[in-house]
Formats: C-alpha cells, structure tokens, sequence
C-alpha cells in the first residue's frame, strides 16, 4: 500500500452563501411583520401596501444575494443581512411617521416612504455595479490623488451652490432629482485617498523625534497633514455650517493615521485639535452655538415652546424598557422633517423602548465588527486601511448621530446610517457596504493551487 506526499491543500473556508440566505429570510421577515404591526395598531387590520413591500424587499435582498453569490462568493456572509435588516426597518419607521398629519405636509416633503424606497433601490443597483465591475479593490489605490481632488471638489460643492436647510448649507439642488448631499459620497472617496496616502507615508508619519510623558511626539514636518485636514474640516464647518461632516471627515483621517502609523501621539492631537476647533466654531457661529446651547440645557424653552431636544427626552423616557408599540407613539410632537431624520432614533426608543433600541445599536456594532474582521483578514495594506476607514466612517456617522440624539454631544444634523431619511445617504452607504464585501470576498478567498513540479513527482518517496 502506498501514499504520496502530500504537502499542499487547496482546500479553502467554506463560502457561507446559504447561510447569508438563511439570515437575508430573516432579514426581511422582521420589517414585514413591523409594517403588519404598525398597520394594526393604528387601524386596525393589516396595511395594503405590505405584500408590495415585503415582495420589493424580498427581490432587492435575492438579486443581491445571487450577484453576491456569483461575483463575491467569499465575502462576509452577514453585512448583506444586517445592511438589508436596517434599510428594511428604516423604511417601516419613515411610513409609520407618514401616518402623522402634522409632520407629512406638503411644506415637509408630504409622505416619504415612497421616495425612500426607490433611493434603497437605487442604493442596491450601486452595490451590485460596484460588486460586478469592481473585481479587485486593489485597483482603487491607482486613483490615490485624484480621489483627493474629487473628495475636496464635492465637500466644497455646497459652498458655491449649495442651498441652504435648516440652517445648514450641505445640498446642492439637481434639477429632476431634488436635493443630493455631496458630503455623503465624498466621504467613500477620501477613504480611498487616506487609504492610498497612509500606505505609502506611514513610515515616515510613524518616526518621533522625542518622547514628552509618555507620548511619541511626531516630527514638525510630519505635523503637516493632520493640521490641513483639521484646517479643511474647519472650513467646512465655517462656511457649510456643518458640524457632522467636519467630525466625520476628521475623525477617520485621525482614525486611519493611528492604524497605519501605531501612535498614540496622533490620537492626543487629533483630539485637541477636533475640540479647540469645535469650541471656535460654537463660539463664532450662532447656528452651531444654538446646538451646542440646546444640547447644555435641552429643558430651555424658545419662543415659549420647548425644544426638539427636549421632546425626544421625553420620546425616550416614556418608551420605558419594552415601547409603547409600533404606531402608537406621540413622536409627532418632535415636529419638522427631523422627526424622520436627525430624530428617526426616538421614534425607535419611545415606541421599542430600552430593548429595541439596544437591538438596534447592536445591529449596527455588529455591522462595525464584520467591517473590522475585514480590515484583519485583508492581505494586502491598501485593502487593510481602506477597510478601517470605511468601518471607520461607519462607526464614527454611528456615534455622532446616537450621541447627538440621546444627549451625550450636541446634535450634528447626519443621518442615522439606512434607518433614517434621506436619499444621498442610503445610497452612500450601500456603496460602503459594497466596497466592504468586495474586501472581504477577497480576504477569505482561498489562495490558488501551486503548479505541479516535476521534479517534485520524481523525487516523491512511496513507501509499500
């Protein structure tokens, strides 16, 4: 009897496509029942439009899911589920809000349901071209600088021909289309610059030239980029009154320049230099000062009413620990299009309570940890940073809007990621979801077989 030598196996980990499919079934399931329960509680019996939704849904989560299957056999197989699980959920609660006179105007926007439901589509249809055409991410890193240049176009779009919303000037108005926010997409795109850039600099921005308690200080020159960031991020701020976005941009170059470079140094000056910023900012413009006033002493009232911050305090506080139910809420009293925007959250913690609201939060970390595990499990460099700042630019949009909400920083104005309304953002963030797949797909892929040696074969020992 005998037996060659094996030494090489090309067997790789499993592709985990069905059990993708199994958590997309649930996926779509939850929201269906959602959308069943609000039509109860409000009249009744079940809604008419919920075969429509649950079928809409159900076919964008499918296609996604064989495209993925086909072209990203190996990528992470919950992204897909828990993106799918939020824009779902998302779409029952801007519907469930449309049922209120008083925040679905004309003024407002009327009912928006139906216009987020087609910009979710339109969302998927930019997953799967990125997922089809894009079949390595590596190809991105050619593009390093003039994503830099496309990034600073689109963020100072606004400025020049922006229109100007509640107080904040981040739209632009395309005829036929309505309003875009450019911010949205040009944060995937400087993700893709930060990635480039830290790649090749990273050894240089690593270099100190003394150590002061404890901290690496980096040299003067390499100061350099940090501060035109923060310089950047500050003029946005001034001239779009836009405190999400100079955060957001901000915080995932600091993010990606700790991961690339391992200093704790840049960490302590990104924070400095974030706070003494905000603090000049809240100081010299009255709509960020408002904010910042509203979120010391959200209880103060304006013109003899109380404010929004103070409405969602009170959302909060008689959801209890399990809701008041879908469709039973008074989150009508927020007022505005916030109601199904920058204050989506409270409707979520007053009608879900404490528990679905930390159902919620935990979708979304969980979201970030799949987007981490990418950033380890990538092979190359580019793929590593690029994964960390996308994950990254998630987490961060996370925290700003959920710590905005519930009082822990001032309000920011950013959308919560696919549960809130507004069409620039969900696409974006499909987009994101894509890039992170295609990272993964790539990452998990097994390595190919080596060519056979003959000289191998020759000298292979066969033992009777």
């Amino acid at each position: 009897m005998s037996s060659p030598n094996t030494t090489v196996s090309t067997v790789g980990p499993p592709s985990r496509r069905n059990t993708e499919l199994a958590m997309l079934v649930f996926a779509v399931l939850i929201p269906v029942l959602a959308y069943a329960n609000v039509g109860l509680a409000r009249e009744e019996e079940l809604p008419a439009g919920m075969l429509g939704y649950g079928l809409g849904l159900g076919a964008l989560a499918g296609v996604t899911h064989l495209v993925v299957r086909r072209w990203a056999p190996y990528a992470d197989p919950l992204l897909l589920p828990i993106a799918t699980l939020l824009n779902g959920l998302g779409l029952v609660l801007i519907w469930r809000l449309d049922q209120e006179p008083t925040i679905t105007t004309d003024r407002l926007g009327g009912a928006l349901a139906d216009d987020q439901l087609i910009f979710s589509a339109g969302g998927v249809v930019l997953c799967l071209a990125v997922l089809i055409f894009l079949k390595d991410h590596r190809i991105l890193q050619r593009y390093t600088y003039i994503s830099m240049v496309v990034a600073l176009i689109l963020l100072a779009l606004p400025i020049f021909v922006g229109t100007e919303i509640n107080g904040a000037r981040i739209w632009v108005r395309l005829p036929g289309l309505g309003s875009v926010q450019p911010a949205e997409f040009a944060k995937l795109i400087i993700a893709v610059f930060f990635a480039g850039y830290l790649m090749v600099k990273r050894d240089a921005l690593a270099l100190a030239s003394r150590r002061v308690m404890g901290l690496y200080l980096p040299r003067g020159r390499d100061l350099g980029p940090i501060l035109v960031i923060w310089a950047v991020s500050l003029l946005i701020l001034i001239f779009e009154t836009d405190l999400g976005t100079s955060l957001l941009f901000f915080g995932v170059f600091v993010v990606m320049l700790y991961v690339a470079t391992e200093r704790t140094s840049w960490i302590v000056f990104g924070l400095l230099l974030s706070a003494s910023g905000a603090v000049f900012v809240a100081s010299t413009n009255a709509h960020v000062g408002t904010r910042v006033d509203n979120w010391l002493d959200p209880l103060a009232t304006q013109d003899g009413n109380v404010t929004e911050s103070a409405q969602v305090m009170y959302a909060f506080g008689s959801g209890g620990l399990f809701g008041s139910g879908l469709g039973q809420g008074f989150s009508r009293l927020i007022g505005g299009i916030g109601a199904k925007s920058d204050y989506i959250l409270a409707t979520v913690g007053e009608e879900l309570g404490l528990a679905g609201i930390m159902a919620v939060l935990l979708l979304y970390a969980l979201l970030i940890e799949r987007g981490m595990r990418t950033a380890l499990a990538a092979r190359d460099p580019f793929g590593k940073l690029l994964a960390v700042g996308l994950t990254g630019i998630f987490a961060i949009q996370v925290f700003v809007v959920a710590g905005g909400v519930t009082g822990l920083i001032p309000l920011t104005g950013m959308t919560m990621p696919f549960l809130a309304q507004g069409g620039s953002s969900v696409i974006a963030n499909w987009a994101l979801i894509a890039l992170l797949l295609r990272i993964s797909d790539t990452a998990r892929r097994p390595a190919p077989a080596p060519a056979p040696s003959p000289d191998a074969e020759m000298t292979q020992v066969v033992r009777a």
